[in-house]
C-alpha cells in the first residue's frame, strides 16, 4: 500500500509540474493557444510572435521558476535537517538576505561602472553572502539554546541586511533604480537562456549531490550519536549540509532575489503527501514540489492584477505563512500531549 502511495505522490507532482509549465507558457497579457505550443517547439508553421513570446520570455522564466523553486525547497529541507528545527528556512534564517545584500553591492558596483557582470558572479556572491549569515547563525546556534530563539536571531539578521539592501536600492542610479527594485522584492521576470543554463548546472549538481546524501541524512535525523556509531563522520556531513543549502539559496538569490517562505513550506507539504520523512523520496519530492509551487506562484503573481506584477515573495508568503503557522500550532499540540 505504501509503495502504491508513493508512485501516487510522484504521479501527482510530474502532472502537476507539467500542467503548471503549460499554463505558464499559454496564459499572459497575449494568451497563446495551447493547440500552437507543439508547433512552436517544432518550428513548424507557428505565428511568428506567439514563437518570440513563448521561446524568449515565457518558457525561460517557466524554466527558472521550476529549477529556482525546486532548489529553494531543497535548501529549506536541508537546514530543517541540520537544526533539527521544522521552521528552518534560508528566509527565516536571514541567508536569502545575505546573499542578496552582497549581490546588490556587486550589481550597484558593476553598473555604476558600466561593467556587465556574469551569472557566475552573481552566484558567487550570492553565495558569500549567504555563507556570512549562515556562519552567524550557526556561532549563534552555539550560544542559544532556544531553536524558537535563534529564528528570531535569523529573521533580525535578515531585517538588518534587507534594510541595508533597501539603503543601497535608494542611491542607486535613477536608471537602475527600477531593476535592482523589483529584483530586491522577489522576481522572475527577465530570465534569458544563458541564466537558465546557469542556474541549472548549479541547482542540478547541488540537487545530485543532495540526494547521494539520502542515507547519511537518514542516519543523522535519528540523532548525532546514532549516526556516530554509524560510522557518519558528522562534522563533515554537516559542512556539507551548510554548502550545499547555501549554493542553492546562493542561487536563487543570485537570479530571482529573495523568495519567501518556500523552503519552510513544501517540504512540510511534501512530507503530508508522501506519509512518509525517508529522505530518499523526500529529497526528490521536494524539488518536484517547490518546483510546482513556484510556477502555480509565479503565474498568480503575472495574472491576478495584471498588467501590474506581483513580487514572487507577495504570493508565496500567502500560501507559505499558513502552513509555518499550522506547523507551530501542531507542534505545540503534541508537547502539550
Amino acid at each position: 500500500m505504501k509503495n502504491k502511495r508513493f508512485g501516487a505522490a510522484f504521479v501527482i507532482l510530474g502532472g502537476l509540474l507539467m500542467i503548471s509549465l503549460i499554463l505558464n507558457i499559454c496564459i499572459g497579457s497575449v494568451n497563446v493557444p495551447l493547440k500552437d505550443i507543439p508547433g512552436i517547439f517544432l518550428k513548424t508553421g507557428a505565428n511568428e510572435t506567439y514563437r518570440d513570446i513563448v521561446l524568449n520570455i515565457r518558457f525561460p522564466r517557466a524554466l527558472a521558476a521550476a529549477i529556482l523553486g525546486g532548489g529553494l525547497a531543497l535548501s529549506g529541507y536541508l537546514l530543517q535537517t541540520f537544526f533539527h528545527n521544522p521552521i528552518a528556512g534560508p528566509f527565516t534564517l536571514g541567508i536569502s538576505s545575505g546573499a542578496k545584500l552582497v549581490v546588490a553591492l556587486v550589481m550597484v558596483a558593476s553598473l555604476g561602472n558600466a561593467l556587465k557582470i556574469s551569472s557566475w558572479v552573481m552566484i558567487i556572491a550570492a553565495f558569500a553572502g549567504a555563507m556570512v549569515c549562515m556562519g552567524f547563525v550557526i556561532l549563534m546556534s552555539g550560544v542559544i539554546d532556544q531553536m524558537a530563539m535563534l529564528i528570531v536571531s535569523g529573521v533580525m539578521i535578515g531585517y538588518i541586511c534587507s534594510a541595508v539592501t533597501d539603503f543601497i536600492v535608494t542611491f542607486a542610479d535613477d536608471a537602475d533604480i527600477v531593476n535592482l527594485h523589483n529584483w530586491s522584492k522577489g522576481s522572475f521576470s527577465g530570465m534569458t537562456w544563458e541564466n537558465v543554463k546557469v542556474m541549472a548546472v548549479v541547482t542540478g549538481i547541488a540537487a545530485i549531490g543532495v540526494f547521494m546524501m539520502s542515507k547519511p541524512v537518514s542516519a543523522y535525523e535519528m540523532g548525532e550519536s546514532y549516526a556516530r556509531n554509524m560510522g557518519l563522520n558528522v562534522r563533515a556531513f554537516r559542512i556539507l549540509l551548510v554548502l550545499l543549502s547555501s549554493i542553492l539559496a546562493a542561487c536563487v538569490t543570485a537570479f530571482a532575489g529573495p523568495v519567501s517562505f518556500v523552503g519552510i513550506a513544501v517540504p512540510h507539504l511534501v512530507k503530508k503527501l508522501l506519509g512518509t520523512s525517508r529522505p530518499i523520496l523526500l529529497i526528490p519530492a521536494c524539488f518536484l514540489g517547490g518546483s510546482v509551487f513556484c510556477l502555480v506562484c509565479d503565474l498568480l503573481a503575472r495574472t491576478l492584477f495584471a498588467p501590474t506584477e506581483l513580487s514572487i515573495s507577495t504570493v508565496t508568503a500567502v500560501f507559505g505563512a499558513p502552513v509555518v503557522i499550522y506547523i507551530m500550532i501542531h507542534r505545540r499540540k503534541e508537547k502539550a500531549v
